[in-house]
């Protein structure tokens, strides 16, 4: 199974806000966000992506086909300093547990070295396996954890910060 990492460049935006929206729905279960009044969620940053040089958008494919996407840019998730961060990251579900996100965050690693701040919702158990095993393999020393409380419904997260 050959997962790469590919740079989305501007005509790939209307894909990766098609992918936003499976992402936030999913989502929707652990921080309660409703809809717009379109039907939709919209992502309030995703323009940024490509104007900000600090923000990252990726398309994550498996044998050439889409699989997912990870936004990266360097904004701090609690009060520790930080390089990196993963603003929001999705696997479609053909490709989960087939160790596809771990490769992708490996090559996006790679990508990008220093200090980085992964925030995950505390509800989303799946979500915080993949995050601390992400952490436990890559760190190059200990992994700090912090609390954070600003999901769209005040819930509870955390946040892994560790350096690769």
């Amino acid at each position: 199974m050959k997962v790469e990492i590919i740079l989305a460049k501007i005509e790939d935006k209307p894909t990766l806000a098609n992918l936003l929206e499976k992402y936030n729905y999913e989502f929707s279960q652990y921080d309660c966000r409703p809809f717009n009044n379109n039907g939709l969620y919209g992502y309030e940053y995703l323009d940024r992506y490509w104007i900000e040089d600090v923000r990252f958008p990726y398309l994550i494919k498996v044998d050439d086909k889409l699989a997912g996407f990870a936004l990266i840019n360097n904004i701090a998730e609690c009060a520790e300093k930080c390089n990196w961060s993963v603003a929001e990251f999705f696997v479609g579900y053909p490709y989960r547990n087939k160790g596809v996100g771990t490769r992708a965050m490996l090559k996006i690693f790679d990508k990008h070295k220093g200090l980085w701040h992964i925030k995950y919702h505390c509800r989303n158990i799946v979500s915080v396996g993949f995050w601390n095993k992400i952490a436990r393999l890559f760190a190059k020393k200990e992994v700090k954890v912090f609390d954070t409380q600003d999901f769209y419904n005040a819930s509870k997260g955390k946040v892994l910060t560790f350096e690769v």
